[in-house]
């Protein structure tokens, strides 16, 4: 007789701690560190409850100084431990990017591969709240441009509780980009297809293997985070015109899974990308040049639906103008159609 698993639906915030949390229980090494995810549980609910069991020591309040908690990580990774930091915002990363860049990604180069930095660093991304230029951005292709650290991006709680699981256990630096509204902080606006179910035994999510999410033959999309759920929204109105449009999750940029994408694009002739990040030198052109490089014959022109190149306002108005969304990814289908 098969006995039926109760759906455990949870939000990538309650994924991501209790990721966290099931590590801290297996290796003492493991510690998280940040402002605010203590007795708080993280402004985006990340590390809620870690505090209450593990205590002061391994859950550690860190004053607003960004260059000392990343530096001091890096050197606890160096010494053997296992550090998780929260970067609150992505845009932060400005003030502590010689500890991220010239020795978190660096030093196992630097030492000849002598010296693991296994660090996680995880950090908000995304807007569409009316939070400015300085804590809206995504910043996708800042990191994954440059080598030594893996990063992981993504749409879903199953997907969030696996890929943390899998970057704890990595031996390299990891970025773990979250995305504010896929959060289910509902201050934030949540997407409701980012709470799915979610296994209460720990798993992992390989690192550098994207997702088919929808199948289809007609047009591919691939997008990352909040791109996927456009991307999704655009296949089901595109549907309704008798389009099949496949939908691709990279889930991670780096290590990227190019095969995923190409092999889909030969499938359907068509592409489309998505992504919140700055239009220019960015994922969407990486994902596009792959594929014009392995000499994919293609039906019409690929597209990229991505944030244009401007500091991002405050006014809602001018920020919904410019966040992608489904209608123009529907609208990049037809100026390809157009075209061809």
């Amino acid at each position: 007789m098969t006995v039926a698993t109760k759906e455990r639906k949870l939000t990538i915030a309650r994924a991501m701690a209790e990721a966290i949390a099931q590590e801290m229980r297996v290796d003492e090494r493991v510690f998280v560190m940040g402002e605010d995810i203590g007795p708080l549980g993280g402004v985006f609910g990340n590390t809620r409850g870690l505090h209450e069991e593990f205590g002061s020591e391994r859950v550690r309040d860190t004053p607003i100084s960004e260059t000392a908690f990343m530096g001091a990580a890096v050197g606890a990774a160096s010494d053997g431990m296992r550090p998780i930091v929260e970067l609150m915002f992505v845009d932060f990363f400005g003030v502590c990017f010689d500890a991220i860049y010239n020795l978190m990604a660096k030093n196992t180069y630097f030492s000849g591969g002598e010296v693991q930095v296994p660090v996680v660093l995880m950090t908000s991304t995304g807007g569409g709240y009316s939070d400015a230029g300085q804590h809206s951005q995504c910043l996708h292709a800042t990191f994954a441009h440059l080598p030594g650290m893996k990063v992981v991006a993504p749409s879903n709680a199953y997907d969030a509780k696996g890929l943390m699981t899998a970057a704890i256990r990595d031996n390299n630096p990891v970025i773990f980009m979250f995305h504010k509204a896929l959060q289910g902080m509902g201050w934030l606006g949540t997407e409701k297809d980012a709470i799915v179910h979610v296994p209460e035994e720990s798993y992992e999510v390989p690192i550098g293997k994207a997702a088919v999410v929808r199948e289809g033959n007609d047009l591919t999309i691939v997008g990352i985070t909040s791109g996927v759920h456009h991307g999704l929204k655009a296949a089901r109105q595109l549907a309704e015109r008798g389009i099949s449009a496949e939908v691709i999750d990279l889930r991670a940029l780096v290590p990227l899974d190019r095969a995923t994408v190409i092999e889909s694009v030969r499938k359907t002739g068509r592409l489309i990308v998505v992504d919140e990040d700055y239009q220019s030198y960015g994922v969407s052109s990486e994902i596009i040049c792959s594929v014009a490089e392995q000499g994919v014959p293609l039906k019409a022109a690929p597209q990229r639906v991505a944030y244009p190149d401007i500091p991002i306002p405050f006014t809602p108005p001018m920020e919904q103008w410019a966040l992608p969304n489904a209608d123009k990814i529907v609208a990049a289908y037809e100026l390809m159609e157009k075209h061809s």
